[in-house]
């Protein structure tokens, strides 16, 4: 339980510590709380049917009526993507955002309906706003998507700063970091430091994205036919570098994938793509264009099975398909865990007679948009923070990310690697571990939040693996009678007629079992159900190792209404 003094500063996160995802940090100092970004988390593969995971709220609608305003770092879903869900459950008074990630945001909300009732405050880097505790001001970083922020939150013990994701590009595609204000913020004095640590175990600086535009003009200039490039439809500044190749070898673009187009309607709006106004074609238009003047953009780097890219590759899109002598580019690497997926894609690709460029040292299609270890270090020995927080990282990330910490100078025992829920305290005399407030993961699933629990997670894991086996069997309770033999449906567990011996046993097993605990006067249904589940569990595994779902349906039905 959270057991802040009277002013002390507690700084906690919600989610975003040991695992990639659902981004939400927060600091609470007396009365008042601010909120840094509200992000989801894509599932695992275990998590069956589940649309996103997203940080559990409760503490903050414990405490709403502390809440300021919700401060986001940029524009990406994992920290954007958690924002109508918070909506729906606690009131913030204010989103404050930059330019882009304002359009992004308000995109977003229009789906869910709830834009009508959201205040927005648009910032640029020059702007602070103040609350009775909190000076909040900002400093432009680079990242894979423009407006891209940190955060300087001055209170009255210290001030905190935020990295937000960041790496350090010294030829970015638009804006370069304000490194003379993180210096000033250095010199100043910095209490605590949190910084992303998603790429703390590369041993290098990330490469800049203006090398991948380079690449990209000269990958296209030797292709002679279509291209077709799938990337991370958030990547806005890959998608300018693909326009600007495009452009430079005269060809058209044509985009596919909801969440590309809309990505793309928003940066063109607010200016964040530049290209002529002819640059832009529909996918009707294709068909009178020459071939070797074709760009199509499309979702689906990460072999999503309904993107884009994976219904072309399938021969399932109703407008693309492939021909010889298109070339297909994967601006991306596979996100751990999706390895797989993305293999399969290329295969059917080849399969269908398309050339399939990758990244690599050859080719540079992708980049990362975090940091680098040496990029890490630079941000330490800029902000010199007395205190070390790292964030945004798996555990393993975040405990090699202190340890750069303590090479640059931070003492080991002003580092705190700590899990989602532990709040870190700071007073005029130091500080502390203040306990911890309620987190955890809520599982989306359509329009329901926290409807799915690990219990319905379970079932669907079970089904999954080894189906479902239901048993109807009709009784008469008061004359202790099973009317009939029982009725066995199976679904994804066994296929019911080529196993007619394991069916004739479960059969005749259930209408022994029910018999006899008639017999015994057990006039509870719902007991007898439950032993039957776990007698043909144990019936069924001992026949074939397979443990599916069981689902036992007794009927209590009077003889004479069974014979009619």
């Amino acid at each position: 339980m959270n057991n802040l003094r009277p002013n002390e500063l507690g700084v906690f996160a919600l989610g975003g510590l040991g695992e990639i995802g659902k981004n939400t940090y927060c600091l609470e100092f007396n009365d008042e709380i601010i909120i840094i970004d509200a992000g989801v988390k894509f599932p695992e593969s275990y998590l069956l049917g589940i649309d996103y995971v997203i940080p559990d709220y409760q503490y903050l609608i414990d405490n709403q009526d502390k809440i300021k305003g919700l401060f986001i770092t940029h524009g990406h879903e994992d920290h954007i993507g958690g924002i109508p869900f918070m909506l729906k459950l606690v009131k913030i008074p204010k989103i404050y955002a930059g330019h882009l990630s304002v359009g992004l945001i308000k995109n977003k909300l229009e789906e869910h309906k709830l834009l009508r009732g959201t205040e927005f405050v648009t910032f640029a880097d020059k702007d602070v706003f103040t609350f009775k505790f909190f000076r909040i001001s900002f400093f432009r970083t680079n990242h894979s998507i423009p407006d891209s922020f940190g955060l300087a939150i001055e209170t009255p013990v210290g001030t905190i700063c935020h990295t937000g994701d960041f790496k350090f590009d010294f030829t970015p595609i638009g804006p370069i970091a304000d490194f003379a204000r993180m210096a000033y913020l250095g010199e100043k004095g910095v209490l605590c430091l949190l910084s992303d640590s998603t790429n703390s175990e590369l041993p290098e600086f990330t490469m800049s994205e203006r090398r991948v535009g380079d690449s990209m003009k000269e990958i296209f200039r030797r292709i002679s036919g279509r291209v077709i490039v799938a990337t991370f439809a958030s990547n806005i500044h890959r998608v300018q570098q693909i326009v600007e190749a495009s452009i430079v070898t005269g060809r058209k673009i044509a985009v596919f994938g909801r969440s590309m187009e809309t990505t793309l309607s928003v940066g063109l709006e607010l200016g964040y793509i530049k290209c002529p106004p002819d640059t832009f074609v529909t996918a009707d238009a294709l068909k009178f264009i020459d071939e070797k003047l074709v760009t199509i953009l499309c979702t689906g780097s990460q072999g999503e099975p309904l993107a884009a890219l994976s219904r072309i590759a399938n021969g399932t899109h109703r407008q693309i398909s492939i021909i010889p002598g298109d070339t297909v580019i994967f601006s991306s690497s596979p996100i751990p865990g999706n390895a797989a997926s993305v293999g399969n894609t290329i295969n059917k690709l080849f399969r269908a007679g398309a050339e399939v460029i990758t990244h690599n040292p050859l080719t540079d299609t992708h980049t990362s948009g975090h940091a680098g270890q040496e990029e890490l270090k630079l941000m330490l020995q800029l902000m010199k923070p007395k205190y070390f927080m790292p964030v945004h990282g798996e555990y393993r990330m975040l405990q090699i990310h202190a340890g750069l910490g303590v090479q640059c100078g931070i003492p080991k025992e002003n580092t705190f690697v700590l899990d989602n829920g532990q709040v870190l305290a700071f007073s005029k005399q130091g500080v502390r571990i203040a306990g911890e407030v309620q987190s955890g993961a809520i599982f989306i699933d359509g329009s329901g939040i926290g409807d799915i629990g690990n219990v319905v997670i379970r079932d669907r894991k079970i089904l999954s693996n080894d189906g479902l086996l239901a048993v109807v069997i009709n009784v008469d309770m008061s004359t202790k009678e099973v009317l009939r033999n029982p009725n066995i449906i199976s679904r994804g567990f066994i296929y019911l007629k080529d196993s007619e011996e394991l069916v004739k046993e479960i059969e005749t097993q259930t209408k022994d079992f029910v018999l006899n605990a008639l017999k015994t006067n057990k006039k509870n249904i719902l007991q007898i159900k439950n032993e039957l589940t776990d007698y043909l569990t144990s019936l069924i595994y001992d026949k074939i190792q397979r443990k599916p779902m069981i689902i036992p349906v007794i009927m209590n039905v009077k003889r004479q209404a069974e014979a009619v």
